[in-house]
C-alpha cells in the first residue's frame, strides 16, 4: 500500500534537525504526509506500525507535541508511552547512555523534548549516539524540526510551488516567559533550502546563534534563495507571502532571566496587528506554532482572521510526524 516507505531508505534514521536530511528525503516525507492525511480524511486505515512502541520523553510540557505524536503512533497501529524525568531514573541520575541502551531493547524509537538552553540538544545527541533505534526530536534548545515540517507542508498546501516566496520571521513581545530560540532557528535553516526567501527581523538583543544564521545564508545561497537579517519589525511583513511573528528569548545576549524579561518588555510595539498584515501581499498567510500570547504577540483580529492558518498548521503536526515515524520506524 505504501511501497515508497521502504524505497526511501530512512528506516533507522535519527531526526534531530532538518539539516540531517537531504531535500529528496524531506520531499519523501512530505509526499507520505500528504497521502496519510488524505487517507485519514477518507477513513482508510494506515496501520503501518502494528505493535511498535514509541517512547516519548518530555523534559518540558506540551500540548500539540505530545498529542500529535501520541495520536499519530496510535493511528499507525503502534503505542506511545509518555515518560518524564521525574517518573524515570533520570531524576535519580541515570545517564543518557543507559537510558538509550535500555529503551533500545524494548521499542522501536525514542522521541525527546528537552528545551533547556545549553542542555537539550546535547542530551538528544548523546541518546542518539548510544541508541540502536531512531531518536526523534520533539524540540530542543537549538532545533524544533517537526514544527517546521508542519509549517512547510501548510505553506505548500496553501500556496503551491514555494520557490521565490517570501517568508518573514519576526520576533514579537510576549513578556510572560523566556521562550526557546529553536523555532526561528529551524525556520531560517529549512525554508531557504526549498527556494523560499527569508527575512528575519528582531531587536538587536534577540539575535540567534551566529553559526545558525551563517548556515541559513549558506543554505539560501545553495538553493538560489536569499536570507536577510533586519532590526526593523516591518521588514518581515513587507511584500511577504507568509509571516511567522513569534516570541523568543534573548538567550544569546543574556542568560539572566530577569534581564531577559526586561528586554522583552522593552519592545511592546513588536506585535502583529492588522496594520502590519496589510504590508504583505493580499494572500499573505499568518502562521504561529502556538500557543500565541494573544494581545501581546498578536491581536485577536489577526489570529482569528481570514489570513490565519494556525489550526491547519497545528493539524499538520500530526501528519508530518506520522510520516516521520512510518519512515524511520
Amino acid at each position: 500500500m505504501y511501497p515508497d516507505i521502504d524505497a526511501a531508505g530512512l528506516k533507522g534514521r535519527d531526526f534531530l534537525s532538518t539539516q540531517d536530511w537531504s531535500i529528496d528525503e524531506l520531499n519523501a516525507l512530505f509526499s507520505l504526509a500528504s497521502r496519510l492525511k488524505a487517507d485519514r480524511r477518507e477513513g482508510v486505515p494506515t496501520r503501518l506500525l502494528e505493535d511498535k512502541t514509541l517512547y516519548m520523553i518530555f523534559f518540558d510540557s506540551s500540548t500539540r507535541t505530545r498529542n500529535s505524536f501520541e495520536t499519530g503512533i496510535t493511528q499507525l497501529g503502534g503505542h506511545g508511552i509518555f515518560l518524564s524525568p521525574d517518573r524515570m531514573q533520570i531524576s535519580h541520575g541515570e545517564n543518557a547512555r543507559d537510558t538509550a541502551n535500555v529503551l533500545s531493547r524494548y521499542g522501536e524509537a525514542i522521541a525527546i523534548r528537552h528545551c533547556a538552553h545549553g542542555e537539550g540538544n546535547a542530551y538528544l545527541s548523546e541518546v542518539a549516539a548510544h541508541a540502536s533505534i531512531p531518536v526523534l526530536s520533539m524540540q530542543c534548545d537549538v532545533y524544533h524540526p517537526c514544527q517546521i515540517l508542519a509549517d512547510y507542508l501548510t505553506i505548500r498546501e496553501k500556496l503551491g510551488d514555494t520557490k521565490g516566496l517570501k517568508l518573514g520571521v519576526a520576533w514579537t513581545s510576549a513578556p510572560n516567559y523566556v521562550r526557546p530560540i529553536s523555532v526561528p532557528q529551524s525556520l531560517i535553516l529549512m525554508m531557504p533550502r526549498f527556494g523560499i526567501d527569508v527575512t528575519l527581523a528582531y531587536p538587536p538583543e534577540f539575535r540567534l546563534q551566529p553559526e545558525i544564521e551563517e548556515q541559513a545564508r549558506a543554505n539560501a545561497a545553495a538553493a538560489g534563495a536569499t536570507f536577510e537579517v533586519s532590526h526593523r519589525f516591518e521588514d518581515a511583513f513587507e511584500d511577504a507571502d507568509v509571516v511567522v511573528p513569534k516570541s523568543w528569548g534573548p538567550l544569546i545576549h543574556t542568560q539572566d532571566h530577569d534581564e531577559g524579561i526586561r528586554l522583552i518588555e522593552s519592545y511592546p510595539d513588536w506585535r502583529c496587528d492588522a496594520e502590519r498584515m496589510r504590508l504583505g501581499k493580499d494572500h499573505m498567510l499568518y502562521m504561529h506554532p502556538l500557543p500565541a500570547d494573544r494581545g501581546r504577540e498578536v491581536t485577536d483580529e489577526v489570529i482569528d482572521g481570514p489570513q490565519s492558518v494556525v489550526y491547519d498548521e497545528a493539524e499538520n503536526r500530526l501528519h508530518v510526524q506520522k510520516a516521520l515515524m512510518a519512515l524511520t520506524m
